[in-house]
């Protein structure tokens, strides 16, 4: 029985991280109007820029900004990785692609962009090496108010 359990407390804590970054804009976006939460849409370049890489370890990946984010807003990480081995799905890649088009024209990685439901952009920020995830968070709650 104690076996049984941890298996199921496994599979839902494996459910639960998979929730956290939407694999699909469009679902990211059915889900924002779903649970009326913004989008945080983050443009990275995962194995190339070194402050992209640092944004994601000591911030997005923190336990106080994914126990934050997963109950406050839908989030979608527009990838642009270089290296051959971490490529993206083409259909992925072309999403990305229409995203950087429509929200990040200039290319500055990182940049997070937070939408509304409606995808209208509320505000735009990167990456201070000096934030924590606790102001990244009111950095980011400024732009929903």
């Amino acid at each position: 029985m104690k076996k049984f359990l941890t298996i199921v407390f496994l599979c839902f804590v494996g459910v639960m991280h998979a929730q956290e970054w939407q694999d699909n804009f469009n679902d990211a976006v059915d889900l924002a109007i779903q649970e009326d939460k913004p989008i945080v849409l983050v443009f990275s370049g995962s194995d190339w820029c070194a402050p992209c890489i640092r944004l994601k370890r000591n911030i997005l990946d923190s336990d106080e900004f994914k126990s934050y984010a997963f109950s406050h807003y839908v989030l979608y990480n527009a990838d642009f990785p270089r290296k051959k081995k971490n490529q993206l799905p083409e259909d992925k890649t072309a999403v990305n692609k229409t995203l950087a088009e429509k929200y990040n024209p200039k290319g500055y990685f990182p940049l997070v962009v937070v939408l509304d439901k409606n995808q209208s952009v509320l505000g735009k920020t990167g990456f201070n090496v000096r934030a924590t995830p606790e102001k990244y968070i009111a950095v980011l709650n400024d732009f929903v108010k």
